[in-house]
């Protein structure tokens, strides 16, 4: 090679390292800006004029925790945001899978199973294990219906963006992010505020990264598909990704780099933090990625970690390891301690302290491990998920779990980005129920639920398991409330005419009144377990747990999609005009007293274990 030759080459390359310098460093600052401008979505658009405000739900878990309101939260503040890692991968795992296998199920059933690698029930070496059933099922992820679920979920609980991983290889899942873009558009345009998208990449500088970054560019962001899912990052689209090896004298490489505000993902669970960096999981007390002015910009708040004091990075299955249950003080010894979520508790209130700008919450629905002869020295391993007590997903379960993890985050949520304040009541209204024109115009405080969700659900999952509903019926879209000295009057709104009052599990209503002991999961009331008649309703008051008797017959009408009804307080045990009440209205769901069926069947508003909140004050 010639003198000139190796000058040459040694600016060629001095060049190129000055640029990428110079794009870290732009990246950092945000000098440049995306040429596509986030979209900021107008007053009249359904997110912002049909305002669910799941921020001001009331719920109990089953474990008697109640969701914190504005009281204890305060006001909302609008620079704080939650990430959420979120799997796109369950339709390409479940096309290969042949056997839906439930870990949970097998090693409680059968403990010697854990580290014996020729044991019967287990499917075969690498093959996907759920660590026990999701509460939809042994779902895949082109499953519109359960997407749907998700992105109504996620709003609810104040998710911002959900995190796609695709830390694995060149593989994109966009046979499924497709899917979820096409659901989550629909869901905004019905008025849920779903979280928007974002990826993490491959925990490294390299080719796969590489492959990954120019097909994402080139498949969603180059032409602007979905931007009104993209989230931003100082101003640009979020990638948790490594550029640092595009050729950034290759024009679609440098658009690239310039494109995307890059936060590279630090895989070590106890890492030294490096500016530019973020992290996905850390054991407590978890690293804090500060902004170039040492402002906390990031930090992560995890479940569980498959990691042990005495080993380090370990499968779930080792001793030790740091499940649900782990805390720094030692493990939570309560009876059924796996329902409550102290290593949950103690990373979120950790990061409550930092309080940086965003939280990356992991996980929502993993579900699913490898099985390994050997991994970290562990035999039979299965490295990220194993049965209840070491797994790491929010999703609710089939299992013990249930659904407290989802409103133990919603209680997180609420504490570090806050809620807003219940507007009560103050004007006495009285309601004709059988007018002929809108008696509830002077109410202004209207309770919007989500349409569009009742569509069929036909899909097949892992093993070919094929999944179905048909239970979808009348649309719920709004409700109202209101009150004057005798009665409290309720409306019910939905997107077509209601169906006939014959239909079994019609259009009920669930009242919260007080703290009586006698009640269905909070709820001391119930109008319409019992099938009604043309005009009158049935009342009835929870003798404790599902059993009811009856209090009063109501006074309800019909016409086309509006239900109204009028209950004497009296019969609710009210007296005087300030109060406050828990509502929920369901149609075609609760067949059996479980109240896991309001995230299954039919159409409950709102949905899961949240309650509408109504105040009078008068």
């Amino acid at each position: 090679m010639s003198v000139f030759e190796t000058i040459s080459n040694w600016f060629s390359k001095a060049f190129i390292a000055v640029l990428t310098w110079l794009y870290f460093v732009t990246s950092l600052f945000n000098i440049g800006g995306s040429t596509m401008p986030e979209i900021i979505l107008p007053p009249e658009h359904p997110i912002n004029a049909h305002d669910a405000m799941p921020d001001t739900y009331a719920a109990t878990d089953a474990l008697g925790r109640t969701l914190s309101t504005n009281t204890e939260t305060g006001d909302v503040r609008e620079d704080r945001f939650v990430g959420m890692f979120y799997w796109t991968w369950h339709v390409g795992q479940a096309k290969w899978t042949q056997q839906a296998i439930n870990v949970n199920q097998v090693v409680s059933n059968h403990p010697e199973a854990e580290h014996d690698l020729n044991f019967p029930l287990w499917g075969p070496m690498f093959a996907p294990h759920h660590w026990n059933e999701p509460l939809f099922g042994f779902y895949d992820t082109d499953d519109r219906w359960v997407l749907r679920k998700h992105a109504e979920m996620l709003a609810s609980a104040g998710v911002d963006v959900v995190i796609f991983d695709n830390t694995n290889g060149t593989f994109t899942w966009k046979d499924s992010y497709e899917v979820l873009f096409e659901v989550f558009a629909q869901a905004r345009a019905d008025g849920v505020k779903t979280p928007k998208i974002s990826f993490i990449l491959p925990f490294g500088a390299s080719d796969n990264t590489n492959i990954q970054l120019r097909e994402l560019y080139n498949d969603i962001y180059k032409d602007g598909r979905y931007q009104d899912l993209w989230f931003y990052w100082k101003g640009k689209p979020l990638l948790m990704a490594y550029p640092d090896k595009l050729d950034l004298t290759n024009t679609t490489d440098k658009a690239i780099r310039t494109f995307f505000t890059f936060r590279p993902a630090n895989p070590v669970y106890n890492a030294q933090p490096k500016k530019g960096e973020w992290g996905w999981l850390s054991v407590y007390p978890q690293a804090v990625y500060k902004n170039i002015f040492g402002r906390a910009e990031q930090t992560t708040v995890g479940v569980a970690q498959n990691w042990s004091a005495e080993r380090g990075l370990t499968a779930m299955n080792d001793d030790n390891v740091f499940g649900r249950t782990y805390t720094s003080k030692g493990y939570d010894t309560r009876e059924n301690a796996k329902l409550y979520g102290a290593n949950f508790a103690e990373q979120f209130e950790y990061a409550l302290k930092v309080d940086p700008e965003f939280i990356f919450v992991t996980g929502f629905n993993e579900w699913v491990a490898g099985r390994f002869d050997t991994w970290q020295g562990v035999t039979n391993a299965f490295p990220d998920q194993f049965n209840d007590s070491f797994s790491r997903d929010i999703e609710p379960s089939k299992g013990d779990l249930s659904d407290n993890y989802y409103y133990q985050l919603v209680d997180f949520v609420r504490r570090y980005k806050g809620t807003r304040a219940i507007v009560p009541d103050t004007v006495p209204v009285t309601i004709d129920i059988n007018s002929q024109t809108d008696a509830w115009q002077s109410v202004k405080k209207t309770y919007f639920s989500y349409p569009g969700n009742t569509f069929d659900r036909d899909d097949i999952g892992y093993a070919q398991i094929r999944y179905t509903d048909t239970s979808g019926r009348n649309d719920i879209t709004l409700s109202k409330v209101t009150s004057d000295a005798d009665y409290v009057y309720f409306m019910v709104r939905c997107a077509g005419n209601i169906t006939p009052f014959t239909d079994t599990n019609w259009m009920r209503l669930l009242l919260d009144v007080g703290d009586s002991s006698k009640n269905w999961n909070g709820y001391e009331f119930i109008v319409n377990r019992i099938s009604p008649n043309s005009s009158k309703a049935i009342l009835e008051s929870s003798k404790g747990g599902w059993g009811w008797e009856k209090v009063a017959d109501v006074d309800y009408s019909v016409r086309d999609n509006t239900l109204q009804m009028k209950i004497p307080k009296e019969a609710l045990g009210i007296i005087g005009n300030n109060f406050s009440l828990n509502f929920k209205w369901t149609d075609n769901t609760l067949a059996t007293g479980d109240i896991m069926d309001f995230y299954l069947y039919g159409d409950a508003a709102p949905f899961g274990r949240f309650m509408y909140q109504y105040r009078s004050e008068k």
